[in-house]
C-alpha cells in the first residue's frame, strides 16, 4: 500500500513518517508534475493500494493561491501514472471534504448536490469528478474535521484539538464561530474505514465506485469544540469569545 501526504505546496512524500518505521521506503514526487512516480514504479512497482491524503487544504491559502490549489488537489498525475500500467485495478482511496457541500443545511447525504462555496471545496469536487471518470476503482471519502493526537512523526501542519489547547493555554481570550457546524470524525475511525475498504476490496475481489461522506455522530460548532477541550483541560470557558464565521472571511461557512 502506497500513502500519500502533502508536506510542502509541491512535494509530497510516500509513507512520510519514517521515522518510526525505518523499513518503509520514501519517494519524493512532484504531484504537479509528475516527476518521481517512474523512479517508484521502478523500485515499488505497482501498488495495489493508494490512499490519497495529499492536498492544499488551507480555504484561506487557496483561495490566494487557485491554480496551486486546482493543480494539486485533482491528482492528475497520480491518476495519469496508475494509468500507465497494463492492470488498472489499483484501489484508489481519495480524501476529500464536507466542504463541497453549500452549507445551507445540516446533515448532507451523498446524494445532495455539491455547491461549494470556496475554492478549497470547487478544487475537491473536481478531484471527485476527475477521479469518477477516469480511474475504474476507487472510494472517495468526504470527511468533515479530522482529530486526535499527534502522529507519531509530527506533522507541522496545526491539528485541531492541538491548536484550540494551544491557544487557551495562553489565558488569553480568542474568537470561535458559535454558527459553523460541523462533524468531528476521530482519525482512527477514519483508518478503521480505509482498512474496512481495503478488506472488502480483497476479499471481494470486485471493483468499487463509492462516495462516502465520513463524519463523527455529532454537528458542533467550533465554540462546542472549543469549551470541551477548555472542560477537559481545565481552561475557563470565559476566554471563548463567541463570533459569527460571517465576521471573517475564509472562502468556507459550512453547516454539515
Amino acid at each position: 500500500m502506497i500513502s500519500l501526504s502533502l508536506t510542502t505546496p509541491i512535494q509530497i512524500f510516500f509513507n512520510p513518517c519514517l521515522t518510526p518505521f525505518p523499513h518503509s521506503l520514501a519517494f519524493h514526487v512532484d504531484l504537479v508534475t509528475g516527476e518521481g512516480f517512474q523512479s517508484i514504479a521502478s523500485k515499488f512497482g505497482l501498488p495495489h493500494v493508494v490512499v490519497n491524503c495529499a492536498a492544499l487544504s488551507v480555504p484561506r491559502v487557496c483561495e490566494k493561491e487557485p491554480d496551486a490549489a486546482m493543480s494539486i488537489n485533482v491528482p492528475n498525475s497520480l491518476v495519469n501514472w496508475l494509468s500507465s500500467f497494463e492492470e488498472r485495478d489499483t484501489l484508489l482511496i481519495h480524501l476529500s471534504t464536507d466542504q463541497v457541500y453549500e452549507g445551507v443545511k445540516s446533515f448532507y447525504k451523498e446524494e445532495d448536490e455539491a455547491v461549494p462555496v470556496n475554492v478549497y471545496g470547487k478544487s475537491k469536487v473536481a478531484a471527485e469528478q476527475f477521479i469518477s471518470k477516469s480511474w475504474p476503482n476507487f472510494a472517495i471519502l468526504r470527511s468533515s474535521i479530522i482529530f486526535g493526537p499527534q502522529t507519531i512523526s509530527p506533522v507541522p501542519k496545526s491539528l485541531p484539538i492541538q491548536w484550540i489547547d494551544g491557544v487557551l493555554s495562553k489565558k488569553e481570550q480568542v474568537e470561535f464561530f458559535h454558527d459553523e457546524f460541523r462533524c468531528p470524525v476521530y482519525v482512527k475511525d477514519v483508518v478503521t474505514i480505509i482498512l474496512s475498504l481495503i478488506n472488502k476490496w480483497i476479499i471481494e475481489g470486485k471493483q468499487m465506485k463509492l462516495l462516502l461522506n465520513v463524519g463523527g455522530p455529532d454537528r458542533v460548532s467550533r465554540v462546542q469544540m472549543a469549551e470541551t477541550v477548555a472542560h477537559v483541560r481545565g481552561y475557563s470557558t470565559s476566554l471563548i469569545k463567541q463570533v459569527s464565521a460571517s465576521s471573517v472571511y475564509r472562502g468556507s461557512l459550512i453547516a454539515s
